[in-house]
């Protein structure tokens, strides 16, 4: 089975990681002895969730920085956690073949096309590591989500970062008129991450089947399972038609999974084999994630009640925004972004200092804050801090 690997190759990629660990550790240093308040526009978006929540006081009413899905997992993943605890002692080989078996069947694969890992994280580096090689470009949309290309950067690779559209979209001519000789990837995030925006389908279709022949693009569907129809809109379609296109998939937003780590990505076979080399593969997922996973997987009637959920809880922050006077962002995710007033560092603490969590970026020569859609109690939350300082 293409994402399996023995414990030989385990250990050299684990080497692998163990390498790019220390390599990082002097830019983590560098980074830990920053202020805190400069800390968040030089950490990938990874690393930025994580400081943010850390930051956060102790009595903390909404976690809404990270973009997290407060109504899951669901009853059935967490029922499937409980039974596979007893057989916890064994490695969950067959478990996984069962898995990836459910995804390529729904999808219309085959499991070769299949990489798992214990989330899209180690799958995002494990591209970066490949990609980027010897100085190799890789091109993003800016603002849009970094830790593929800044893991890249760190690791000696060029970063390309090209502007958004007027209408706060990935600019795919733009994007395309970058490629060059160096270039290594290009990566896409959609729908967006930070801005929430999703792409044209077609026009993105297009797009793929042109760039492909020239250099690999990889798209980041993380929350695609937020659309009213993801098989509509996904580029699985784009790897079935043989193109050199990478989709990553994640449990971690919709399906609930952000602490159980279960991603994967869809790829031609030999992409597959060469990103295999830099993660660590199906052997980083526990057994309970694996039972969850195949629990939860395209478990429609959850799915549906969490995306009804999420959707009412972000019509009451549109509400709010505008009842206070903000523009926003119209979005296609669980996060919603707008244009403050404020300092951006400012404003994150003092709504902190009033138990509610969230990010800011600067683009545009504007500050801008992403909230994260949570549980109504915690929109009620953001709404009392919020209206305190709009």
């Amino acid at each position: 089975m293409a994402n399996s690997i023995n414990r030989r190759s385990w250990i050299k990629s684990t080497a692998l990681m163990a390498g790019g660990a220390a390599f990082f550790s002097g830019t983590i240093s560098k980074l830990a002895a920053m202020p805190r308040r400069i800390q968040q526009s030089v950490w990938s978006d990874r690393l930025a969730d994580q400081e943010a929540v850390l930051q956060f006081p102790p009595a903390i009413k909404a976690r809404l920085s990270a973009n997290e899905n407060p109504f899951g997992p669901s009853p059935a993943a967490k029922k499937a956690i409980q039974e596979a605890l007893d057989t916890s002692y064994q490695y969950p080989f067959m478990h996984m073949r069962e898995l990836t078996g459910k995804i390529a069947d729904y999808e219309g694969i085959k499991q070769e096309n299949i990489l798992m890992d214990a989330g899209s994280s180690p799958l995002l580096l494990a591209a970066a590591i490949f990609y980027g090689k010897n100085g190799a470009e890789i091109i993003s949309g800016d603002p849009s989500y970094s830790d593929l290309p800044s893991d890249a950067e760190k690791l000696g690779a060029k970063w390309t970062k090209v502007p958004l559209t007027a209408d706060y979209k990935l600019d795919l001519d733009a994007m395309e008129a970058k490629i060059s000789s160096n270039t290594g990837l290009v990566y896409i995030c959609n729908p967006n991450n930070p801005t929430a925006t999703l792409l044209d389908t077609e026009k993105l279709k297009a797009f793929c089947e042109r760039v492909s022949k020239k250099v690999p693009v990889f798209i980041d569907e993380a929350y695609i399972d937020y659309l009213p129809d993801p098989q509509s809109v996904t580029l699985i379609d784009a790897v079935k038609k043989g193109q050199n296109v990478i989709v990553a998939r994640t449990f971690s937003k919709l399906y609930g999974f952000a602490g159980l780590r279960c991603g994967y990505i869809i790829a031609q076979p030999d992409t597959i084999a060469n990103l295999s080399k830099h993660a660590v593969g199906g052997m980083s997922l526990s057994a309970p994630s694996v039972a969850a996973a195949i629990a939860a997987y395209q478990e429609k009637e959850f799915l549906q009640d969490a995306l009804k959920k999420t959707l009412a809880s972000k019509e009451f922050l549109y509400s709010v925004l505008k009842k206070e006077g903000y523009e926003y962002i119209p979005s296609s995710t669980n996060f919603v972004m707008f244009p403050i007033k404020m300092d951006g560092q400012r404003f994150v603490q003092e709504m902190a200092n009033r138990g509610v969590g969230i990010r800011v970026w600067k683009f545009n020569n504007m500050d801008w804050c992403r909230v994260s859609v949570g549980r109504m109690d915690e929109m009620q939350a953001f709404a009392d801090a919020f209206k305190q300082l709009s």
